[in-house]
């Protein structure tokens, strides 16, 4: 037997539980991980309460990243062999696998044998945050030295890994956030500039940052009534990539400045991205290549013990947290 996260009906952390279940065997194509760090998104957290793209089949398993040890394969499995260290690429959905447990299968084609320089939770933090990061700003927004993006939610995980791929390729990443509290932080974290969305004019800040001009990429997870501010503060023919909707109030179109600028606005998953193998294969490769040679780094907010699974999601949800939430697995 072996512990899995499970919910029976949707809602906050709180129907969270710890059940004991059945080892899996792997079947063809898949292989079980004994995990040892399980990396938090807000994905999960919509997935819980109902409010995700795929609705949960209850009683219905959790989770998109993991680290661990190779426990088992099944047939046909290559890639990987048991007592190998991998972490979990979120290239499944959560209806068909979850990975928040102590025992869990996956599909092979969405492990990876991760750099031995990271450590259990910086390896459950990667591929998200990374390969979303990358999809949007480097498939769909072509991003380029120089050029100025603009990260709404910038202390998010995805956020953070923004600012550093903008960094890697030598743009400029400006990051957004609704107040100062955590402009230090992001500054520390590689930003050239922070705006506080709620305390400054955004498009002002942004002019003034780059000399009238305005941003060629926004990376926007949020969605609602500020893309109006972020379409004010865009460049002629800026892309607008927006790959979340954590706005609960509807998004405006801003006609005049779409039309204006020629403005493209592009709604992103990084299912897109996953679901083909060799843009798969280029993200994973891209995101190795700036581990390797320190350009990319996880940056972890707090740890919980997989006891705590449910103090862990409320923290997600708390929006308090620069980088990612991991819960820690004992061996």
């Amino acid at each position: 037997m072996s512990r899995i996260v499970r919910f029976h009906q949707v809602g906050g952390p709180e129907v969270l539980r710890l059940e004991e279940v059945e080892v899996p065997e792997p079947g063809p194509g898949e292989l079980r991980i004994r995990t040892r760090a399980l990396g938090l998104n807000r994905s999960e957290a919509m997935f819980r309460r109902g409010q995700y793209l795929v609705d949960p089949i209850l009683p219905s398993g959790i989770g998109y990243e993991a680290s661990g040890e190779v426990d088992a394969v099944g047939p046909g499995v290559e890639n990987v062999a048991v007592g190998d260290a991998v972490s979990v690429v979120p290239a499944f959905a959560m209806t068909d696998y979850a990975v928040h447990g102590e025992l869990v299968l996956a599909p092979a084609r969405a492990v990876v044998k991760h750099p031995d320089t990271l450590s259990w939770e910086q390896a459950a933090s990667v591929w998200m945050m990374f390969m979303t990061a990358y999809g949007g700003l480097i498939e769909l927004a072509d991003l380029h030295a120089d050029d100025t993006v603009l990260i709404p939610a910038s202390s998010s995980s995805v956020g953070l890994a923004a600012i550093q791929i903008a960094r890697m390729v030598g743009a400029h990443p400006v990051a957004l956030t609704r107040t100062s509290a955590k402009r230090q932080q992001l500054l520390d974290a590689g930003a050239e500039a922070v705006i506080a969305t709620t305390e400054e004019d955004t498009a002002a800040r942004v002019r003034d940052f780059t000399g009238g001009t305005g941003a060629r990429i926004i990376f926007d997870p949020v969605g609602g009534p500020t893309v109006a501010d972020l379409a004010a503060a865009a460049a002629p023919y800026t892309v607008i990539v927006l790959y979340g909707a954590l706005s609960p109030e509807p998004t405006p179109l801003p006609v005049i400045d779409v039309l204006a600028k020629h403005l493209t606005i592009r709604g992103y998953l990084l299912s897109e991205t996953t679901q083909d193998e060799q843009r798969c294969r280029a993200a994973i490769d891209f995101v190795r290549a700036g581990l390797a040679k320190g350009a990319l780094t996880p940056v972890i907010d707090a740890t919980f013990a997989f006891d705590d699974i449910a103090d862990a999601h409320h923290h997600l949800e708390a929006g308090s947290q620069v980088g990612k939430i991991v819960v820690t697995i004992p061996r």
